[in-house]
């Protein structure tokens, strides 16, 4: 298997979710000309962050998944991944991670510890909290302010569309944890663990998620509202708004069935669609000026 198994480990093709934000606080920070050394630091971050942060927390949840029937054929659970892999997937990658942030400039090396005990803290907290999908919407709303602040060197200048962004990034993350920990509700239960679908039903889950995503919208509708964007970011908004749509109509509290779709490929390209919106927008601009 080779590297392929540490890829499936970290499920690094998910990286989909945190990267096109991580770009979009890049673009908005530079009026959409971001250096092309920039950019590569940005996305280094982002990846070794994210890979840090899941490695993590399958080795933290490795006798979890291995009880659990929908987990037990992770890498580590089957062994195709020992603890100490793991552990050194961690390692390597934090560090990466500090020094990319280093690399891009001193406030986001001296931050980067202060964002890793964040990613690195979700998997810990949701043993205590059902709050957790909240944490783990802020581990990936971090990244535009991360980006941003790799631009600028320092918050600085108007930084109220960017947090509108993040903002709606913690509630977009967190309204689909709540989706996917509706499937492991009932194992969640059983064993202790906290989660809203565990500890309040998965009804109740799915509406809050509703809620949440509903939110997200309207965060992402204030971000280019005090970003003066033009059609290109609000049709890009209107697509991303039929999708979590579509999202929550082909789930239900008495089938998940299709949680897989909603969660992988309609989330996957909402982020992508808010991007490509961004980066159009801001290149008309630049253009017409």
């Amino acid at each position: 298997m080779g590297l392929a198994k540490y890829f499936s480990l970290v499920k690094f093709s998910h990286s989909i979710f945190a990267l096109p934000f991580a770009l979009q606080g890049a673009w908005m920070a530079s009026a959409g000309r971001p250096a092309a050394s920039t950019l590569v630091g940005v996305v280094l971050c982002a990846v070794t962050a994210r890979t840090a942060a899941m490695a993590f927390n399958r080795l933290l949840d490795r006798r979890i998944d291995a009880a659990n029937p929908r987990t037990q054929g992770r890498e580590i659970p089957t062994g195709a991944v020992s603890p100490l892999a793991a552990g050194c997937v961690v390692a390597i990658s934090a560090a990466l991670f500090v020094a990319s942030s280093f690399w891009l400039n001193p406030l986001c090396g001296k931050l980067s510890p202060a964002v890793l005990l964040v990613l690195l803290g979700y998997s810990s907290f949701k043993r205590f909290s059902a709050s957790a999908h909240l944490v783990l919407g802020l581990s990936l709303a971090l990244a535009p302010l991360g980006a941003w602040l790799a631009v600028r060197g320092e918050f600085a200048g108007d930084l109220a569309p960017v947090l509108a962004l993040a903002l709606g990034v913690l509630f977009w993350v967190a309204g689909f944890d709540l989706i996917y920990a509706s499937c492991d509700a009932e194992f969640d239960s059983r064993r202790g663990l906290h989660s809203v679908p565990a500890r309040y039903g998965v009804a109740l889950a799915l509406l809050a998620s509703t809620l949440l995503h509903i939110l997200a919208v309207v965060c992402f509708a204030l971000q280019g509202y005090l970003g003066g964007y033009g059609w290109p970011f609000w049709a890009a908004l209107a697509v991303a708004a039929v999708l979590l749509v579509l999202e929550h109509a082909i789930i239900s509290a008495d089938d998940l069935s299709r949680v897989n779709l909603a969660f992988f490929t309609l989330n996957g390209w909402v982020g992508v669609g808010l991007f490509l919106g961004l980066v159009i927008d801001l290149g008309l601009t630049d253009t017409q000026g």
